[in-house]
């Protein structure tokens, strides 16, 4: 059995690596195309 300062760091680590991959999937994958851009909009 692993320490629990062990475990709690591994947790850490996949949960703040899971976050980000979630970041990088939708600001650059299929569900980016439904995002807006606020700048595009308002250009005179």
């Amino acid at each position: 059995m692993m320490e629990p300062a062990t475990v709690l760091s591994i947790s850490l680590a996949a949960v703040l690596i899971a976050i980000t991959g979630w970041t990088v999937y939708t600001s650059f994958g299929p569900p980016a195309k439904e995002l807006r851009d606020p700048f595009e909009e308002h250009e005179d």
